[in-house]
């Protein structure tokens, strides 16, 4: 039971992985099952966090230098010029369509 609790006191490198592959996980999942795309960015923005938990971990842990952290702020600019562009994608199609329902838009086709 001690080491248990020692385990948990002391958060490592299997820890952040652990958060990190939860994380991928939700997001994976939001992205196949939701029709809104909305939600779908949402699950985009949990797979990069999960990216970037995994970058900042494994350079504390293993490789114990910056490297990690620095990607992890291009993934964080990245993320948020890709936010900023499909929302701006998403509200030019609601305008045209009145719906944001992934399914429901097979008429970009056209």
């Amino acid at each position: 039971m001690n080491d248990l609790i020692t385990w948990l006191q002391h958060p490592g490198l299997a820890h952040y992985l652990i958060i990190s592959g939860l994380l991928f996980s939700l997001g994976t999942y939001a992205i196949l099952t939701r029709r809104n795309a909305i939600m779908v960015l949402m699950g985009i923005e949990l797979v990069l966090n999960a990216a970037n938990i995994n970058f900042v971990a494994f350079s504390r842990y293993v490789a114990n230098s910056l490297d990690g952290q620095i990607v992890a702020v291009f993934v964080i600019i990245l993320a948020a010029a890709e936010a900023a562009i499909a929302l701006a994608i998403i509200l030019n199609i609601y305008q045209n369509f009145n719906t944001v329902n992934v399914d429901e838009l097979n008429k970009l086709r056209d």
